[in-house]
Parts: C-alpha cells; structure tokens; sequence
C-alpha cells in the first residue's frame, strides 16, 4: 500500500500550497477574483481515484470539463484543473534524499504544477498536446525555468537543496 500524508505533513502541504498561490499569483499579476476563474484544485492522495495515482512525478495536472448545476444546456462549461499529488512519491523521495525537507519541496512542487494551470488556462501550453513527449519536455523545461525564478525570489530555508534536486532540468 502506498503511504498517504499523514495530519501534520498536511498541515505542511496545505501551508506550501498557500504560498506557492500567493507566489505565482504575484508572478503572472492574478488577483483572487481572477484565480478563482482559474477553477483547480489541490488532491492529495486519499481523495485522489485509482487512475489519479500515478508512478512517476510527484504531482500530475488533470483537466476536467465541469458545468454549472443550474445550467440545462450545458452552454456554461468551463476547465477544472485537478492538481493530484502523490503523497507516497513525495514521502518517498523526502526520505531517501539528503537535505530535501517537506514544506520547500511541495512548494516547489506547487508553484510548478500552479505555473502549468495558468499557462493552460491561458493557452500558452495546449494541454491536449501533452502526449507528444518533445513538446512536454520542452514545456517542463520552461516551466521548471518559471518555477526557480520565482522562488528565487524568496528565501526559505532549503530551497538551495530543491533546486539541486532538480538541477538537471535547468541544463537541459
């Protein structure tokens, strides 16, 4: 069984995620009206489904249509962004990785995976092409690229170590 974060670590996720959303939220100049049009959401893995767990990253983005209740034509859809975290990957890399600690690591993780749905939601990245594997490494490149730029900015204790960890998507 894959191991799920347990109360305190959620705690720590749900802190990482609200900063990584005033972050970005500075970055690309969004106000709070403005992100919840950018309807999405953070999972962790106990409310993720079967097919939302995944081997491989640390956090998938996936987009559903959704629709308003009250609308009987379906006129009103709109794109909802499911930003599935993968608690035993993130745990798992945390333990065998010396110097990685929960909270930089899941705000890097989030500002990321944030980048993405804007750039989705403002058509700079065509999430339909996502399985074309030269067009998503480009992208994760560039969106690796945004991710450092922005936390660079601020200082929390054990980003260095973070970036390290990722540092070969910089010299890709």
């Amino acid at each position: 069984m894959k191991s799920v974060f347990n109360t305190q670590q959620i705690k720590i996720v749900n802190e990482a995620v609200a900063v990584a959303e005033e972050l970005v939220s500075n970055f690309y100049k969004i106000s709070m009206s403005q992100w919840l049009k950018n309807r999405y959401d953070f999972v962790t893995m106990s409310r993720l489904t079967r097919s939302e767990i995944i081997d491989g990253p640390h956090a998938q983005v996936i987009r559903y249509v959704g629709y308003n209740k009250s609308d009987t034509l379906g006129s009103s859809a709109f794109d909802y962004y499911k930003i599935c975290i993968q608690d035993y990957k993130i745990i798992s890399t945390v333990k065998k990785t010396e110097g990685l600690n929960l909270f930089p690591f899941v705000l890097y993780i989030s500002v990321h995976e944030l980048i993405h749905v804007v750039r989705f939601s403002r058509f700079v990245h065509n999430y339909n092409i996502s399985s074309e594997s030269d067009v998503v490494r480009e992208e994760e490149i560039a969106v690796h690229a945004m991710t450092r730029e922005i936390l660079e900015t601020v200082a929390f204790e054990g980003m260095d170590n973070v970036f390290s960890y990722y540092n070969k998507w910089y010299h890709a």
